[in-house]
């Protein structure tokens, strides 16, 4: 599908979504959707709009605020985007991914600690989101507690194989552990599945090899 009727098919459902808002504006869910779709085709502003809309309508949507957390992390607004992530964890303790937003937004602002904390919440609600092992890699490597990176980083790509950044931190993970063999191994996976890994990486790796 060309680029044109990608955009064709983004308008005619945020058209459909507006409709559905003007005929049902204390629906929940129709700004709550229309939201996305404000977020998919890069009009922040109105995104945010409609997800306090839907909040405002029922303060307890953890979705909608999971959600409004998210685009104000992708828009830089930090403060806010912590906010209403832990407003969300306050309604739903057992929200793996709200755990997971402000392990992120902790591990953005250089919390290593809180941001480990969040994340081993997020885990325990739910072990499968493979983001939050492969962001756990890169705060113990920064951390450099090598065991706890390598089992991170072994988990991330147990859930998903085929996921380049998952293979380049368990080749990282290796390398610092000490078996540069295992380390070439998922370089070279990383980047047959595309992923840039960092040459300075591949040439230290090498320099052990050799």
């Amino acid at each position: 599908m060309s680029e044109n009727n990608k955009q064709e098919d983004l308008d005619k459902v945020i058209k459909e979504m507006e409709q559905k808002c003007a005929d049902k504006p204390d629906s929940v869910m129709a700004h709550h959707h229309l939201g996305l779709v404000y977020r998919k085709a890069g009009r922040f502003e109105e995104a945010v709009a409609e997800l306090e809309k839907a909040i405002e309508l029922d303060p307890f949507s953890v979705e909608s605020l999971i959600n409004l957390g998210a685009l104000y992390f992708d828009m830089g607004n930090i403060d806010k985007a912590l906010v209403v992530n832990e407003q969300a964890v306050n309604i739903n303790q057992t929200s793996a991914q709200a755990h997971a937003n402000l392990g992120l937004i902790w591990q953005n602002r250089g919390d290593a600690v809180k941001a480990l904390e969040y994340y081993a919440d997020a885990v325990k609600h739910n072990p499968n989101l493979v983001t939050v092992w492969i962001n756990m890699t890169s705060v113990y490597l920064m951390l450099r507690n090598d065991d706890k990176a390598l089992e991170a980083a072994k988990q991330a790509v147990k859930l998903e194989p085929d996921f380049p950044m998952a293979q380049n931190n368990l080749a990282v993970a290796f390398y610092y552990n000490g078996d540069f063999t295992a380390a070439r191994k998922h370089a070279d996976k990383a980047i047959a599945l595309g992923y840039d890994v960092d040459q300075r990486f591949l040439d230290a790796l090498q320099a052990e090899l050799s």
